[in-house]
């Protein structure tokens, strides 16, 4: 009898450990785009590309910290060099703050793929960071003033009609264009940014 319940005991025990159930994977879509979507699972940021037969081909864009997510995120679409390209963007916001200053950066990301090779060709981050600051105008800290700056580091992503890459900055402007056959952007020009 002790044998019988000592092995039921047993039994439920190795039941309860090694059983497991399936779990459904949970996703949040961010961007969708025909038959592209942007799409979080876990802190992986995926686009994926849905074929006939409900199959998916994914591209990992990033992995983001647990509590972090992209906002504005978009898809588009494009043709250069007769090439079916994708550029998704995406803002990320970082605030940083102390008892006399507070610094909220926004970056923008943007990263081309080309869907049929599942390859990311072009990554790119732009930021922007508004900085508020408190200047104290005497020893005693007991006059102050606020002070409001922007400070913008890296290059904008603009995709012109023919489908070229133009990197732009206040000073600087670099023209890229879509290699095919090496399923890349390369520089072909860069000089000084044209004033509008």
């Amino acid at each position: 009898m002790k044998k019988t319940i000592l092995l039921l005991v047993l039994f439920f025990f190795y039941t309860a450990i090694f059983s497991q159930s399936k779990k459904a994977t949970t996703s949040s879509v961010f961007a969708k785009s025909d038959n592209v979507s942007a799409e979080m699972i876990k802190n992986n940021f995926y686009l994926f590309l849905t074929n006939k037969g409900a199959k998916k081909d994914t591209i990992l864009l990033k992995s983001f910290d647990v509590d972090r997510l992209p906002l504005e995120c978009k898809i588009e679409a494009f043709t250069t060099k007769g090439t079916t390209l994708h550029k998704i963007t995406w803002l990320e916001k970082k605030t940083l703050q102390t008892k006399l200053k507070t610094e909220v950066a926004v970056t923008t990301v943007s990263i081309i793929c080309e869907l049929a090779s599942k390859t990311k060709v072009l990554s790119n981050e732009q930021t922007t960071i508004k900085i508020t600051e408190i200047h104290f105008l005497d020893d005693k800290q007991t006059v102050s003033e606020t002070i409001d700056r922007i400070r913008n580091e890296g290059f904008e992503c603009i995709v012109n009609k023919q489908g070229d890459v133009v990197l732009k900055n206040k000073a600087m402007e670099n023209k890229m264009v879509y290699h095919p056959a090496d399923k890349k952007f390369v520089f072909v020009s860069a000089g000084p940014s044209k004033k509008k």
